[in-house]
Order: C-alpha cells, then structure tokens, then sequence
C-alpha cells in the first residue's frame, strides 16, 4: 500500500444501518458489511468509511453517541468489528470510521451527570450550560435555532424542581454541544482516537467539524432565507471559529505517532472552496470534502470554475482536493440533477414536493456526472448504492419516517431518509437481498429490483459496470495523480479536459458533439451517436 493514499483513494461510504444485515432484524451490522467486502473489492473501490456504529439510543441514526468506544449492539459487537477490519485488511482495504465530536447523546454518562449536578460543576462545564435571558431566566440564552428546527436551546429542571439552566443543542435536543474549551472534552477525545488507533483503523470522517468551538459571548445570529442547513453566507458564530483548528492541530499530531499514514477528514459545510481550504493546511486534517462540488448545477460553465477554483484552493495548502456527489445526507445524484426545484441540503424530497425527477434523464446525467468526477485529480468518495444508480426513495409513507428533521418540523421537511434506504443486492430474494427475512428498517421501493446487484454484475451498459470500469482505468492511467489541462475551445455547452493521456469530454447540449478523427474511446457514460457524444453524455478516449 503507498504512502499517502489518501491523496487518490476512491472512499466508498457504508451506511450501516442500509448496507448488508446479517442478523435478520432489518438493520444492517457490521456481520453483514463483512460478508459483502468482496463486492466492493470487486468494485474496485481502495478504502471504505463507516458511517456511526457506536452505542448510541439511535435518536439521530447513530450521531447520537453514549460510547465513544463500544458497538451498538444493533451492530454487532467490537469483535464483530475486529473482525470487518481484519478481513478489509486482508481484501486490501483500508477502513475509516465516523467520529462525532460536536455533541454526545443526551444518554451519554457525561450528559447524565450534567443533569445530576449543579450550576456551575464540573460535570455541567463539559457541556454548553447557561443562564436564560430575562428576569426570570426563561428565554433561551440567544436565538440560535437548531440545525433540525426549532430552538437550539433547551431548559432543564433542577434537582429542586425548579426551572434551570439550558443546554445548547445545535442539532436534536438529545445530541447536547460540548463544550470544547473545556481540557477534560479534549482529553476524552485523545483518549477514543487513541482506542481505534490502537485497534488499527486508518483514519477517520470527523462529523460536523466546523463546529465545536462557538464564538465568545454566543451572540445572537439569524441565517439567510436561503442558507443551507450546515452553513451560511456571513461569519456565523458556531461555525468556522478559529479555535477549531486548535483541535485538528492537536489531533494530526497524535495521529503521527502512529505508524502508516492514518487521516482526518472534514465534513465542514463552509460557503466557498477557500474556506475549506483552511481545513486541511499542513499540520491540520489530510482532506475535506468539497461539499461546493457536491452541490453544484450541471452546467458546464459551473463545474469548470468550481474545479478551477478547487484544484488551486487545495492545492495552495498542499492538500489533494476531493470530489462527491452524493452522500447520507444530501438527496441521492440520480434523483437531484433532474430536478425541477431547488431543495436546500437537508430539506429531502417526498411525495408532495414539487419538481419530481424524471428517473431517465436522471440516471443518464448522473452516470455522465460520475464520469467527469472520477476523472478529476485527486480523491473521490462514493455513497454506497450510486455504483447502481439508485434514485432517491421519494415515496416513502409518512409513518415510516424516522430523520429528526421530520419530527422537530412536523412533516415541513422530508428530511434524509430517502437516501438513507437499505440497498439492494439480489433482485429476487427477500429485501432484495439486503435482509433473509425480508425486514427492512425503512421500505424499499418495489421497483428496485432492477437496481439489485445481481442484475447489473456483468451487463455490458450497466452502471455497476461502468462504475467498475471507470475505476480500473482511473487507477491503471494514474488519472488521479495527473495534472488538469483544459481543453479549449470548446462549445459552451460542453466540458473537456486532459488528465494524463486521458481526455474527456461531456456534453451538456442538445447536438452531439464530433470528437476529433482517431479518438480512441476508453469509456463512455451512455452509448454514442454514430461515434459523437449525445446530450448529458461524458466520454474518456485517448485523442
């Protein structure tokens, strides 16, 4: 394995919960992920990251952690861990788990404490407690509301009885805020790197890590209209503070203690590739998503800048840029470049939004969007089920139901659960495979079966295997180690660029697009038209 993978690995994401269950109870575990790794061996794929498995009340999917160094037993046990990465090990995968250190479970023992004590204790200070506003202390201390809705602050009842202090609680009431001024909070934290370190894992995804550390004095901050759920356009108080790199700073040393190159990589929601940028500067995190990127228009002109512009943001802190289109929380690719509506991160799609897809176009714009990014120099990471090109579950009924977001809103946002449904391996057998029993934590659409594995796996055409294709040339030409050349001029409703001997081409117009006499095709998205690349069609050729 070469030093500094992470510089050029295609990251497969696994959704526990959604991957493969082996216990029969209709949630995925990690027997289940175990018993698939071949797959994704076969896939082509060169490290996989575990979404959360830890022991959680699964208020919030596993972001909701009581410890920080155990299994749920909804997944297994550390054994059953062991054993996962044992055997990815042996298949020549490496493995990187989630990490959630912007809030714990309102279950977690800390919390518990917190809730026992008194104002002012040790046990309250490892947390966001403060005194409400007014004479009687029964406004929230500022009007920050939640990621998931409503307020972001909740009051507790003291030992008395009386009305007390509030928590803060960025996302769901039960995933309070640490407090990350606090040296007991980090220490805690060096103490579960060192426990996975220590059991061999290569690295972890850090959850929400803009967060943490939240402005001095916690003034009052109302969003954009328009903002996402995770970011905003102006300085925002609980996002981005400085002293957040304090902490990734600390970590990246304690991880260089260890042998082999083990990584952090971001998820920080920040307005510009800038931004990001800082996340990932030499003494701090390997990579950060390019969440810019993921949420970009298929537009031609689009893409190149934010290529443009990622390609030397990254690059001017010495970091290699990453490349995603879809993941556990964002509505699945397949789905969202067709659609007619905009739908802010986080807000989901069900059945009374308006701008449904058209599944055709597309699955064929998102199989052309996956081309050009598996293309770009750098890392790309993958959601478990887009190599099958599975849509976004958008008929879900009501009551199967169970992202946070759904509840604190009371049906005003679908939420994430759309992306979130279990995947399908074998188009005849019970949950598609996902499930002997056929249990199925959330339903799977009847018309999946077409998506099932088993169906695609050898089917010239097949997104499963133009996935796998496109990852064995990506890695045989060294694509991802190559520098990007534009190629100009071109249409403006086309996008080409050279890697290495590698050109590419997608064409975004209604006119296929001539490619130049001689061309050696190597790979293309969709069929071609009488050798020319049709509408929403990427194309690798030699030229």
């Amino acid at each position: 394995m070469n030093s500094q993978w992470w510089r050029s690995a295609v990251i497969y994401q696994i959704y526990p919960r959604s991957f493969a269950d082996a216990s029969g109870d209709g949630v995925g575990d990690l027997e289940g992920i175990t018993a698939r790794l071949t797959s994704l061996r076969d896939l082509g794929v060169d490290v996989v990251w575990l979404s959360p498995f830890m022991t959680s009340p699964q208020k919030d999917a596993g972001y909701d952690v009581t410890d920080y160094c155990d299994v749920d037993p909804l997944f297994g046990t550390l054994a059953d861990f062991d054993a996962m990465l044992a055997r990815a090990h042996e298949l020549g995968i490496r493995v990187i788990v989630d990490l959630v250190p912007n809030h714990s479970s309102d279950q977690h023992v800390w919390f518990q404490e917190a809730l026992a004590s008194v104002p002012g204790s040790r046990e309250r200070g490892r947390y966001m407690f403060r005194e409400g506003r007014g004479e009687d202390g029964s406004l929230p201390p500022n009007n920050w509301q939640s990621i998931f809705g409503g307020p972001a602050w909740t009051r507790v009842t003291e030992k008395d009885g009386a009305p007390g202090e509030w928590y803060l609680h960025l996302f769901d009431s039960s995933q309070p805020d640490f407090d990350w001024s606090n040296e007991e909070v980090r220490e805690e934290f060096r103490r579960v790197l060192r426990f996975w370190l220590d059991r061999g894992v290569d690295g972890f995804r850090v959850d929400v890590a803009h967060g943490l550390v939240k402005q001095e004095g916690l003034p009052d901050y109302t969003p954009p209209e328009d903002a996402d759920s995770m970011g905003g356009v102006e300085p925002v108080p609980y996002w981005g503070q400085e002293g957040v790199h304090d902490v990734y700073r600390d970590w990246r040393k304690l991880l260089e203690t260890y042998d082999g190159d083990r990584v952090l990589c971001a998820e920080a929601w920040l307005p510009t590739v800038d931004e990001i940028a800082q996340w990932v500067r030499p003494d701090e995190m390997h990579q950060a998503f390019n969440f810019e990127y993921l949420m970009s228009d298929w537009d031609p002109a689009v893409l190149r800048t934010v290529i443009t512009e990622s390609l030397r943001a990254f690059h001017a802190v010495g970091a290699p840029s990453t490349w995603v289109l879809s993941n556990h929380d964002v509505i699945r690719h397949a789905t969202r470049l067709s659609l007619a509506a905009d739908f802010p991160q986080g807000h989901g799609i069900g059945p009374r939004s308006p701008g449904r897809p058209d599944q055709g176009e597309g699955l064929h714009r998102a199989r052309a969007a996956t081309a050009v990014m598996l293309a770009l120099p750098g890392s790309a990471y993958l959601y478990q089920g887009e190599e099958l090109g599975l849509p976004e579950a958008i008929d879900l009924p009501d009551e199967a139901r169970q992202d946070p977001t759904w509840f604190r809103l009371k049906g005003e946002r679908y939420g994430r659960d759309g992306c979130r449904v279990p995947i399908p391996w074998e188009s005849d057998r019970p949950a598609f495979g996902f499930s002997e029993t056929g249990a199925s934590w959330l339903p799977q659409p009847d018309d999946w079966a077409a998506f099932a594995r088993d169906q695609q796996s050898g089917l010239a055409g097949s997104t499963l295997e133009l996935y796998r294709e496109l990852l064995r040339l990506r890695r045989d030409l060294g694509v991802a180690t190559s520098e990007l050349k534009w190629i100009d001029p071109m249409p403006d409703d086309a996008l080409a660029f050279r890697v290495g001997e590698v050109s590419v081409v997608a064409n975004f117009g209604a006119d296929p697009l001539a490619l130049p006499d001689g061309a050696e095709v190597l790979v293309a998205s969709g069929a071609l038209d009488d050798g020319r690349v049709p509408y929403d069609t990427t194309v690798w050729a030699r030229m």
